[in-house]
């Protein structure tokens, strides 16, 4: 396997205006301008206390990889390399699936405590390739095996290793053998704060062609069914026209956030790409962020909508034409494309993603992207010690993307999960579970992560030290983040 990560070599400092310096500087706050829209999806929620609403506390059994494909999250939404607003609204991830591997790859999967030969781990391959402060220019590269996904043996032998020897990684399953994977980079620019290109772009590393489901998903955080009486929904329609393929996400109707303090919405949302061809079939799906009772619960549990989560998994891999939608409209929609990638070769999906109804909006998605990536060039070449290598230029500038692409949209109301949504149907032993003394936080933040898959929560100590790297590239954001740590809701009694 090639350890490429898709970065040339750093650039030296010129005499080329800063202009990422500038946006970062005229930063007044996450909700509006440059960082509303950023890579505020979590790597995994599946797993996590705060999706946790078992009776003895156990997270990881509660909600497991399998379980997240048919359960709608309460607090946080996941993805790979995905994006959403500052309240994580409005989601987009692509998703992708091999015609090999059992489900759709929706998210990255990892082995739970139980599970790894140390504890919990993610198996997956990916790489925080470059970001700026104000999230101008994203960039992310995955992995993605052309053969079906080894997950039970990924399991079964880190379980037998029993905590001793080495991990046993995704490359050593010999997955990647021949070198029979997709490079799939995922780059995102902003062409103003609200309205975002988007490039994926796919290569065959292997001596075979291969197939290749590449699925731009948009979808609602579930925001309104969990209440005694559920709010009103927000809304995804269909929205192409001959020359595009739309989808169009408008919450201007939908029910507040019980969890809001104050009136927050986005309004209208286009999600562009291109149409069909006679060597790419392309097509609309659409369900509702809602969860499958019976695929989450067992059998006999009921759901609240006729259509979930899981529907584009039991659609494309399971051939269940029913599942999905067909009035074309619902709170998760994706555009479906099913490429045929040369041995060697690549193919390149646009999209872009706005605020406006545009005329031909796939036209300048190459021009925006390669604008912005020259002022994250600009913006890095001035950030370095002048007597620095290329080498440690591209070391810094790697270590600090990590950093940028692990800012997490962080929402916990802990009164409301100890007591949950409905009254009539609290959890069994919420009263007595952990965080009981924490019911005085209710955190709808960015936050700075240790880890958005491996440790994809509040962790002080850690957001702290991370303060000092971020003071480099964003100054008002790290003060930020120190000033809420002390705030009296994140406060310890």
């Amino acid at each position: 396997m090639q350890w490429y990560c898709g970065v040339t070599a750093a650039k030296q400092p010129g005499d080329e205006v800063d202009r990422e310096r500038e946006r970062v500087a005229a930063i007044g706050d996450d909700a509006s301008g440059w960082r509303r829209w950023g890579p505020y999806l979590s790597d995994r929620s599946w797993g996590t206390v705060r999706e946790d609403y078992s009776e003895d506390g156990d997270a990881w059994s509660y909600l497991t990889y399998d379980k997240a494909r048919a359960k709608a999250y309460r607090w946080g939404e996941d993805g790979i390399g995905g994006i959403c607003d500052r309240y994580q609204l409005l989601c987009f991830a692509p998703t992708f699936w091999n015609e090999q591997d059992p489900h759709l790859k929706e998210r990255l999967f990892g082995v739970n405590p139980a599970e790894g030969n140390h504890g919990e781990d993610v198996k997956e391959y990916y790489f925080h390739v470059d970001n700026t402060p104000s999230h101008s220019y994203m960039c992310l590269l995955y992995k993605y095996p052309q053969a079906a996904f080894p997950y039970k043996n990924l399991i079964e032998e880190n379980q037998r290793r029993q905590g001793q020897g080495p991990e046993y990684e995704l490359v050593d399953t010999g997955i990647f053998d021949d070198n029979r994977y997709f490079d799939i980079t995922i780059e995102y620019a902003k062409g103003t704060t609200e309205d975002l290109a988007i490039r994926i772009t796919a290569h065959n590393r292997g001596p075979d062609a291969a197939p290749l489901h590449i699925l731009p998903t948009l979808w609602f955080r579930n925001t309104w069914g969990w209440g005694a009486t559920p709010e009103r929904a927000p809304q995804i329609r269909r929205a192409d026209r001959g020359d595009v393929l739309g989808l169009l996400a408008d919450d201007e109707h939908a029910g507040r956030d019980p969890n809001m303090p104050a009136a927050y919405s986005l309004g209208m949302r286009w999600l562009y790409g291109p149409p069909a061809t006679i060597s790419t079939p392309a097509s609309l799906l659409f369900t509702d962020n809602e969860t499958n009772g019976e695929r989450a619960y067992g059998p006999g549990n009921t759901s609240r909508s006729a259509f979930t989560k899981d529907a584009f998994h039991r659609a494309i891999c399971e051939r269940e034409p029913n599942a999905i939608r067909t009035d074309l409209q619902g709170t998760k929609a994706a555009l479906h494309y099913d490429y045929e990638v040369p041995a060697g070769g690549s193919v390149t999906l646009h999209l872009r993603l706005t605020d406006g109804n545009r005329t031909d909006p796939l036209a300048d998605v190459d021009a925006i992207i390669d604008a912005r990536k020259a002022e994250a060039d600009a913006f890095y070449a001035n950030l370095a010690p002048a007597t620095a290598s290329a080498d440690e230029r591209l070391v810094q500038r790697q270590a600090l993307a990590g950093l940028l692409w692990t800012k997490q949209s962080y929402l916990f109301d802990v009164a409301r999960w100890l007591d949950g949504d409905n009254p009539t149907l609290p959890p069994p032993t919420r009263r007595r579970a952990r965080n009981e003394h924490w019911r005085h936080l209710n955190s709808m933040r960015i936050m700075s992560m240790p880890d958005k898959w491996e440790y994809p929560w509040f962790a002080a100590w850690d957001l702290a030290f991370q303060c000092v790297p971020f003071a480099l590239v964003d100054p008002r954001f790290a003060k930020d983040q120190l000033w809420m740590l002390l705030f009296e809701q994140f406060q310890h009694p």
